[in-house]
Order: structure tokens, then sequence, then C-alpha cells
């Protein structure tokens, strides 16, 4: 029989030729001519016959309702500037070569910017120019290609989940039924002797629990059969197949016996079976769901917003963010929500969201949205939509190059799932054939076993549960990381890069002293509101340590990394930051504090220094970090803090003073040419190509966290002192999965030890699988939990 080249199904009806190649319907022809005039056959090449067949149907105006505004505006994450953003969920996304489609989605039409996929939630994020391509062709372009997503106005992923554990719970009351009447049908079987029925009612009650097993084999056990098709559609053995081999092969048996009157069969087993697997996966839900680590905003991720109320700022956590709040934005401030411009001319820096960095102009009135970062002088805003609890953490987790996440724990398991079914198979076909010639009651019951009881789902879940068990215990901690494949990078690090300002110094309580003319309090106002827009350390910690809470309009506001800030205040033209920023000279500062230079209208006012105080346990957490790393210091500031660091670090070699952005980003990427793992850790605003090229990097925390999506890890200021115990953490959630492979091994070695000799019975096979997943599940976390206690607290 001819397969259909697209989508793998028999050619039953029809069977159309194009280019030498056979389809099943037109719809998968049209499909491949799409495809293959935009040059997208690699499609083909990833997986043979990856398609799903498409049902051909007229789209006409099934989705005009996509070109009503009040439907776009409560669809799209984002619109703008001809730009438009969109998360949509398409059932039907199933391998590989789906992702790989639908992430070159903008070579199948002009106006598609970029394209991401999210597999495990079937989740496409599309950002699209609506000028060129609307948001109803977009529809229309997947559903060309026979990718239609499901659209509603409303969040459905628990919608989703209420509806499949409704479904689950419905088959396990049909089952429970099934398997109650079957077990009362054959009851006298159970009894010594088994003969107190006649031979017409024994007849009967098998004819019975036979036609009461149908739906039990036919609906509630279609999951499986469903599973095992579809993998064996694209060449993979699935762990589904040995399952719906065993229930077929129990039913086949059965109805063989109840037909040719030999027996009663075993549906009691049957039924038993399908029931405590239905039972397992109800059971297996409700444990992941109770240890789920899927994070929202709200659990961690550790932004703050500083909020206007009576003409004074508050920083307040982003959860309490509602709609109708006044709020600051300083210069390079991500914007946590939708909302309107109040004060300030906005220059909204979107690459963030869209991937275009080129900045829109946005005026008092106008619209902003959430993700956006301000590039310029402070604005204030009117919050109009409250924070989206998924959206940001989905951003953050937009990742560009996933080959800094390859994780090596996931190949190793990818590889032994892909033979242990295989291996299984083997064992019970062996083991079956084996007892055939000796008792056929047991061979059944031998194959079935060994079919049922070794699973590999231990294997698999044993890694995303310990390092999302992990993900929660740093979470609580203060420690924030942008996905648990981030532990594994962790663990291999053995080079770790630090930045001074605002990462091992903080800016609370600085003793702060101007040496200069003697500033008249007009030009501590101006001084203080231009301070008031930046967000570098030494910016806020002059403007925490000026008096006043009245401030200027600051125009032609610019910050420029490393050096300093400038502005306009009624015609003062003010400089404010380094001294060769400010005087042009780039001469040795003397003594160990940080000093900011101030010029005003062609003048140097002077400077302001600033005593530089090491965070809470630095010495602490650098003697330990210095027994298991090599340990850097990179620095924009002079060597006049020297030998104060070299007490604490120790190898000159590794300190490098008046480094520029470039700079630290030449020194990390020399590192990894040497070809060592490294973690930079520092603020995020001087560093952000730093911690972008480093294996990973952490953004220190501190009130106001000024987001940057270089970082692959957030540490709060205050949990600064614990890093060489996070640190340590991975090492001890390495060891926790390696203990769980072989807590799986040996459950699968001595399930398949009693199941080849006919000392399991297929229900009771069926009750130890889900078992042995959970009981991984629950061993890692405890583990963790535990350890966790013990050390990070």
């Amino acid at each position: 029989m001819v397969n259909c080249f697209h989508c793998g199904d028999p050619c039953l009806d029809v069977e159309i030729k194009h280019e030498e190649k056979s389809f099943c319907c037109h719809g998968c022809k049209t499909v491949y001519q799409i495809l293959n005039e935009k040059e997208l056959k690699q499609y083909y090449e990833i997986e043979k016959m990856p398609g799903i067949r498409v049902e051909t149907e007229e789209v006409g105006d099934k989705y005009a309702f996509l070109d009503l505004d009040e439907i776009k505006e409560k669809l799209l994450d984002f619109t703008d500037s001809g730009i438009s953003k969109i998360t949509l969920f398409i059932p039907s996304i199933h391998c590989a070569s789906c992702i790989w489609l639908l992430e070159n989605l903008n070579t199948l039409h002009d106006g598609i910017i970029n394209s991401t996929v999210n597999f495990p939630k079937k989740e496409a994020y599309i950002t699209f120019r609506d000028n060129t391509i609307s948001l109803r062709q977009v529809v229309e372009l997947l559903a060309s290609i026979h990718y239609i997503p499901e659209i509603t106005l409303e969040r459905t992923g628990s919608q989703k989940s209420k509806k499949s554990s409704t479904t689950l719970l419905l088959k396990i009351g049909i089952t429970g039924f099934v398997l109650m009447n079957v077990m009362m049908y054959n009851f006298p079987e159970y009894l010594p002797g088994g003969e107190l029925l006649e031979k017409d009612f024994k007849a009967f009650f098998g004819w019975l629990s036979l036609v009461l097993s149908i739906p039990v084999l036919v609906y509630c056990s279609n999951d499986y059969y469903l599973s095992a098709i579809k993998s064996l559609k694209h060449k993979i053995i699935s762990i589904d197949l040995p399952i719906a081999l065993g229930i077929l092969t129990l039913f086949v048996q059965s109805a063989y016996d109840i037909i040719s009157g030999t027996g009663i069969g075993y549906l009691d087993s049957l039924t038993g079976l399908v029931f405590f697997l239905l039972i397992g996966k109800w059971y297996q839900g409700k444990t992941y769901q109770a240890l789920s680590f899927e994070r929202d905003y709200k659990s961690y991720f550790p932004v703050a917003v500083t909020k206007l109320e009576d003409g004074k700022e508050t920083v307040i956590p982003l959860e309490r963010l509602k709609e109708g709040d006044h709020i600051l934005v300083r210069n390079q401030e991500l914007i946590p929500a939708d909302s309107q411009i109040f004060k300030g001319e906005g220059n909204i820096d979107y690459s963030f969201v869209t991937g275009e960095s080129i900045p829109v102009a946005k005026a008092p009135g106008e619209p902003v949205f959430a993700g956006g970062r301000q590039v310029g002088s402070a604005i204030e805003l009117l919050v109009t939509k409250d924070v989206e609890q998924s959206y940001l953490t989905q951003l953050w987790n937009q990742e560009k190059s996933a080959d800094k996440y390859e994780s090596k724990l996931n190949v190793i398991i990818n590889n032994v799932s892909q033979y242990f079914t295989l291996v299984i198979l083997t064992i019970a076909f062996g083991s079956g054939i084996y007892w055939l010639f000796i008792d056929k009651a047991t061979a059944i019951f031998v194959f079935t076993s060994v079919l049922i009881v070794a699973c590999p789902c231990a294997l698999a879940l044993t890694v995303p549960f310990t390092f999302g068990s992990t993900l929660r215990q740093f979470g609580r901690r203060g420690f924030y990381l942008k996905k648990s494949e981030v532990i594994e990078q962790l663990y291999k690090v053995n080079s770790i890069v630090f930045d001074k300002t605002g990462t091992i110094t903080h800016n609370k309580s600085l003793k702060t002293e101007f040496i200069g003319d003697e500033l008249t309090e007009d030009q501590i106002k101006m001084i203080k509101s231009t301070v008031r827009h930046s967000t570098h350390p030494l910016s806020a910690a002059l403007f925490a340590n000026l008096e006043g809470d009245d401030f200027y309009e600051v125009e032609k506001f610019k910050e420029i990394p490393g050096l300093g800030i400038t502005g306009e205040i009624n015609n003062n033209k003010i400089n404010i930051g380094s001294r060769k920023f400010v005087t042009g000279k780039d001469e040795q500062e003397q003594g160990l504090k940080s000093t900011v230079w101030v010029f005003m209208n062609g003048k140097i006012l002077g400077h302001y220094q600033l005593e530089n105080q090491y965070r809470n346990g630095l010495k602490e957490v650098i003697n330990n970090l210095g027994k298991n790393f090599e340990l850097h210091l990179l620095t924009g500031d002079n060597e006049a803090e020297k030998p104060n660091l070299l007490q604490l670090f120790g190898d000159e070699s590794n300190l490098k003073f008046n480094q520029t952005p470039t700079d630290k980003l030449e020194y990390v990427k020399n590192l990894k040419a040497q070809g060592k793992t490294v973690l930079m850790v520092g603020d995020g605003l001087n560093d952000a190509g730093a911690l972008n090229e480093s294996d990973v990097g952490i953004t220190i925390a501190d009130d106001i966290y000024h987001f940057s999506p270089a970082c692959d890890a957030i540490l709060e200021s205050s949990k600064f002192k614990n890093l060489s115990k996070y640190m340590r953490f991975t090492r001890i959630s390495l060891n926790v999965v390696k203990i769980s492979f072989v807590i799986s091994f040996i459950y699968n070695v001595g399930g398949l030890f009693f199941a080849v000799q006919g000392l399991l019975t297929p229900v009771i096979a069926a009750i130890l699988m889900p078992i042995s997943s959970v009981s991984v599940v629950a061993f890692a976390t405890i583990i963790i939990a535990n350890r966790a206690k013990r050390l990070l607290s």
C-alpha cells in the first residue's frame, strides 16, 4: 500500500500523484506545493512524513472576525509602529519538523518578522508587520499549512487542563464500573473449584463481560493507541506502544476464549489493568501539579517599580501594581505594564519585545506597552492594564541562541529512552515465547506484565523535577533562574568574573562629600534632577543622598555607558560622570573612593566623593568561591582601590581597571577562547554585553531592578552573601539526578526480574508503573527541599 508523502497515511480512496510523489488528498499536496515553492523542503528531511493530514476546508470568511479592532486589541500581546505580536495555541504541533516550519514562517510571507515555538505548551509567538500582513492573514497562512490555532479571547491554559482532567475522570469512572461488574460476573471463578455456575450462565456472563469491556478497550484506552500509532508513523517507538500491545493482547485472547467457549478470558485483568493505569495517570497529574515549578512573575520575578503618590516616590513590588497607578520609568528601565504617557517624552526601545531596535518616539497621552524600555530622560506613566502574569517571564525566556543551554543530561536521557522500548519489546516477546511452551496462561501474563511494568518515565522526569524543585528553592531565597538548564551550566562553571560598582559594592548609606566650589541650592536641585533620570548605582547613590523632593524638567537627557550623563535644565548644560568624561583629563584619582564630577555651563564645579562600601559577607563569599573557581574582577574605576581588592582576590593579574563595556565583553570572550566556562556577575547596566557573552550571566537586583534580558539569573542584593552556597547547591542537584537515575534503573531491573518469572500479574504491574515515577519525583523533591533547608536557610 502507498503512503502519503506528506502525512504518512495510507492512500486508501485515491492516490494523487505530483512530481512522482503520492498524496492521500489535495490538502496534503497543496501543503507540499507551498513548502516547495518557498524552498522549505527541508521540512521533510528532519523527519519522514512529518505532516498531519489536511482536511480540505474552505476558509472563506471564517476568520473575518480577526479584522475587528476590538478583537485584535484583546488578542494581540503588542502592537505599535506597524509591528504586532501574538501568542497562538496550535494543537497540531507534534514534532521537530513542526517546530522548524513554524519558526521559518518569515520565508512564507515577508510580513512575518520572526516566530518562535514553545513545544511543551504548543504555542507559537509570532511577530509581524501589520501594514504588510494582517492578523487575519497570519491565521489564514497557518491554516493553509494546516497548523490551525485555537483562538479564544481568554487565557485557556487552565480551561484545557480542567477539560483534560474531566475526561480522564470520566474514563476512570467507566473503567471502574466495568471492572466491578466483570469481577462480580467472574466471582465464582475466584473461589476454590470455580464451578458454581452452570455452563450456560458461565457463557452468558462471559459474553456480557466481553460487551462491557468494549468501551474500556475503545474509549478509555484510546490515548495509548493514538500515541503508539503516531510514534510509529514517525519511525519512533514510544513507551505507550508496549502498553497498547499489552491491552490488545489481553482483549484478543479473552475474546478468543469466550467466543470459542474454551474459557472466560482475562477481562478482569484487562479492566483492572486499564483502571489502575488511568488511576496512576490521574495521580501522576495531581502530584506533578502540586509540585509544579511553572513560574509566574509574582513568585519568581524580582522586579519593583517606582510609584508616584502625593509627589513622593515609593518603591513597590510588581504584584502590587494595578490599573490607574502613576509610575516613574527612568532611562533603561523596563515598562512593566501597558500604560499611557502622563509626563515626559517617551523614546521606547521595543527590541526586547519585537527584535526591532529602533526606538519609537511617544508623546504624552500616547500608549506604551509592557516590555518596552525607555531610552532617555525619565517619563511618568499611568498604568492602563494590570500586569500580565506570564508575559514578562515569557519575554525573558525568549532565547535567541538555544545552543547556550544545550544539556548533556537531556542528550543522554533521549538516547536511553530511544532504545528502552525496543529492549522491553524484545524481552516481552522472548519471555512470552519461552513461557508459551510451558503454560499459555502464564505466557500471556508474563508478556503483558513485562510490557507494563518497565517504564522510562522516572528517567525522563528526573531532570525536570529535580531542576524544577531547585528553581523553586532558589526562587524562595532570592535567586531567580531563567531556565532550568541554567543549573547544569552553573555546575560546569570554572571561572567567575565580577563587576565592581553595584555588584560587590552597594549604594546604600554611602557617605557623600562634595569637593570644589560651594554649590547653591539651585545647583544641587539641578544635579539631583539630572541624576534622577539615571539608573547607574552612583547616580542612585547621589540621588538618595542629596536633599530635596522638588525637581526641574530635564531636556536632552543622555546617558553614555561607562562615562556619564548629560542634560539641559532651563538652558543650563550639565555633564555628570567620570573625570575623563567631564574634564577631558584621564588622571589618576587619589584615595579609595568613587568620584563623580560635575560640569555646568562650561565650568567644572568639582566632584563628589562616594566611599565604596562592600556588600555584607563579600570576604566570606570570595574566600569560599576562591577554593573552587578562578576569580576575576573588572571595573571602570581606576586603580586607587587596588590594595583593598588585592586582599580580597589575591591574584593581581585577574584585576582589570578602567574597563569600558567593550573591554569587559572582550575579556569574557578571551576567557572562553581559553576553554573556560565563565560566570559573569554584574549589575546589567554597563556589562550587558559581557553578561550575554558569558556561559551564565547573573545580575544583582538592588531595590528597583533595571531588567537586563541578557542575564540568565537574577540575584537579590540581600542574598549576595549566599552566592557560594547557590553554586554548591547546583552540585547537590546534579548528584540527586544521578541517584534518581540509579533508583529508576533498579526499579526497572527489579520489575523485569519478577515479571519474566511470572511472579507479577498485569494488574500489579499497572499499579507499580506510576508508583515508580511518582516515587522518583517525590524523592528528588523531598531531598532538594531538605538540603535547601539545611544549606540555604
